[in-house]
């Protein structure tokens, strides 16, 4: 396969690893990039640690400022519709800078700009896939995302490390627009959903019937934590007790203050994750039969907990048996959510380039090393 050039729509957490960990796959180039400051622009390829180094410390923050404001993680924007401009909602107590000025623009690759995903499709017939690394504090933000996309008749790969099973209804609903446009969407493809909804397809061949899968996540954020405070927020929606909105309106003290709550260790039940709906499309087993918790530290590097995924089903001579597969400790959460994306973004570029566009789950394909 050719080498793929691609876009990287946030420069949080995610955005940043996705970018760190691509230096060290083949055939990958960066080529642009945007936070809600800027864009940095270069079709012969990035220079990404000189783009690292200076975004270091740009993070998502919690809601002071008003509604008005986006994450840290996210292009402000102003976009076809008003409201796609912000995570739903969660404004920021500001970003830490580095240099004169805050994130992407305090690269010399970088410049100002306060429409940056205008800015990318408006380069995109020289990108062939986009990763959207944005917080998705909105149900149908990544959507909408999308649909900008395909009204630019944007022709490429959209991938997504997206949680909440609802939002893969909601580009479903769109699969129609994004297929005529000749867009291949990956939905869902980082850690959970993606890499472990993944391994339980694989799981489940076994089986003539699947009776339940179980995926349970251990994840050590200590030294990330400061990157990846958009990803806690969206975490903590799945809290007994919170939903979506009340997570996306909590400000920082009262993300310490419940993180204190907890001595740094949040654990969850019966999560929202794609993972169930994932599965179903794929035709592994029924959304209902997964179920997906896990244990989040961000005052520890290591793993609370070993990451597991269980396929319990009937084999086609009537033994039940359990198949189980385990993420090494070692792991870290940046390991397995960017580097199974990356491996969606090419799986993805190489449908694209057969022909096939539309909507596509972890499960549908297999990523690309």
């Amino acid at each position: 396969m050719d080498d793929v050039r691609f876009a990287v729509l946030g420069t949080g957490g995610i955005g940043r690893r996705t970018l760190e960990v691509s230096q060290h796959k083949d055939g990958l180039t960066a080529v642009a990039a945007c936070d809600r400051n800027g864009v940095a622009v270069d079709h012969g390829g990035l220079d990404v640690a000189e783009l690292l180094e200076a975004t270091e410390g740009n993070i998502a923050s919690g809601p002071q400022g008003g509604p008005e404001q986006s994450s840290g993680d996210e292009p402000r924007d102003s976009g076809p519709r008003d409201d796609v401009s912000t995570d739903g909602g969660a404004a920021t107590a500001g970003v830490k800078q580095h240099g004169d000025q805050a994130g992407v623009v305090a690269s010399e690759q970088g410049r100002p700009t306060e429409t940056p995903i205008d800015a990318v499709i408006a380069e995109s017939d020289a990108i062939d896939a986009v990763l959207i690394a944005l917080p998705n504090l909105e149900h149908d933000f990544i959507p909408r995302v999308a649909e900008r996309f395909a009204e630019a008749d944007y022709e490429g790969v959209l991938v997504d490390v997206l949680k909440r099973s609802r939002v893969i209804g909601m580009l479903d609903d769109r699969e129609e627009q994004l297929t005529e446009s000749g867009i291949t969407f990956v939905c869902g493809a980082g850690a959970t959903p993606g890499f472990l909804t993944g391994a339980a397809a694989l799981a489940a061949q076994s089986f003539v019937e699947v009776e339940e899968v179980e995926i349970w996540w251990g994840v050590g954020l200590k030294s990330g934590y400061e990157d990846n405070r958009g990803t806690v927020r969206e975490d903590i929606a799945h809290l007994d007790g919170y939903d979506i909105e009340t997570a996306r309106e909590m400000s920082e003290a009262e993300i310490e203050e419940l993180i204190d709550d907890h001595d740094g260790v949040l654990e969850f039940h019966d999560m929202e994750h794609a993972d169930d709906v994932l599965l179903e499309r794929a035709g592994i087993c029924d959304a209902e039969d997964v179920h997906v918790g896990g244990v989040l530290d961000v005052r520890s590097d290591e793993k609370p907990t070993t990451t597991t995924v269980s396929v319990t089903g009937t084999t086609f001579d009537g033994e039940t048996g359990t198949n189980t597969f385990q993420l090494d400790d070692v792991t870290s959460m940046e390991a397995n959510v960017n580097g199974p994306a990356l491996g969606y973004l090419k799986a993805g570029v190489r449908n694209n380039r057969a022909g096939h566009y539309g909507v596509f789950g972890p499960a549908d394909l297999m990523p690309g090393f």
